[in-house]
């Protein structure tokens, strides 16, 4: 096995028989991560490329590179993998979540303002899995992705980073 170089960007391998860095994830993976846990078409991530930097950082990149690739950003960061729970990013599900069909809760305005404010609120209606889930509000006539938040024994705890928290009231 080879080791983990986190100063660079390096493919994610296609499957697990192609793994060269012990614990990294596989495009296969990640992608059956998004279509079980959220219900993403198998065809979303068509003509992307998953990259690590770091320990479980995964960016996705709408075009191909060689790798490895020496570069200091490239695409967006989108899934966080080597911890017991993987982890989407806030810009993934905003990116990728309004093709999501499960482990989708639609806030209300008032919900939506506490979530984007960071806050955790309680949420007992949530009969779904706990866990990461996409924060969704009806925005224009549409439900659009807002965020990820953290539910946990009848709380939803937002995941939305501190320098992108808004006081909306």
């Amino acid at each position: 096995m080879t080791e983990n170089r986190p100063h660079v960007f390096e493919r994610l391998p296609a499957t697990a028989d192609e793994r060269a860095v012990e614990g990294r994830a596989t495009r296969e993976a990640v992608v059956d991560f998004w279509t079980g846990r959220y219900g993403l078409p198998l065809d979303t991530f068509d003509g992307h490329t998953f990259w690590e930097k770091g320990s479980g950082k995964v960016w996705a990149f709408a075009a191909d590179l060689p790798a490895p690739a020496d570069v200091e950003a490239l695409g967006m960061t989108f899934l966080r993998t080597r911890q017991e729970h993987w982890k989407p990013t806030t810009d993934a599900v905003q990116r990728f979540g309004r093709e999501a069909t499960r482990n989708v809760v639609e806030l209300d305005a008032e919900e939506s303002r506490a979530f984007l404010a960071g806050e955790t609120q309680e949420l007992e209606r949530w009969d779904g899995d706990w866990g990461y889930l996409i924060a969704a509000h009806e925005i224009a006539g549409a439900v659009e992705p807002i965020g990820v938040g953290l539910y946990l024994r009848g709380e939803l705890r937002s995941q939305v980073p501190k320098g992108r928290r808004r006081d909306l009231d």
